[in-house]
């Protein structure tokens, strides 16, 4: 047997590998500055939901006076604090995916 008979005889293999889009090099964000510009503006957020929430719960044991809302689920401070833990939650995810594709430095000057 010659040609292609052959080869069939004697376990030819072959290995197709298919490449699709580009291949990086490193993990890029996409949104980098957008996530960046997000989580900056979070954190005060959730700072002023946390003095909310305390200002609620001053109210309820009447250190101060009346809190600024009377009626509706945003009376409790219970939910301000909820808001203001998942806001700052929020601000640190976003703050991590956005350094994640930045270079460390290595200065070892403070």
């Amino acid at each position: 047997m010659t040609g292609i008979g052959r080869l069939w005889w004697t376990g030819f293999h072959m290995l197709v590998r298919v490449r699709i889009g580009s291949r990086r090099t490193r993990f890029q964000p996409r949104f980098q500055n957008a996530a960046l510009a997000t989580a900056s503006l979070l954190a005060p957020s959730s700072l002023v939901a946390f003095t909310v929430s305390f200002w609620g719960f001053a109210a309820d044991l009447q250190w101060t006076g009346d809190f600024f809302i009377s009626r509706g689920v945003f009376a409790h401070w219970q939910v301000w604090m909820a808001m203001a833990a998942v806001l700052l939650l929020i601000s640190r995810l976003l703050d991590g995916y956005a350094q994640k594709g930045q270079p460390q430095s290595t200065d070892s000057n403070p």
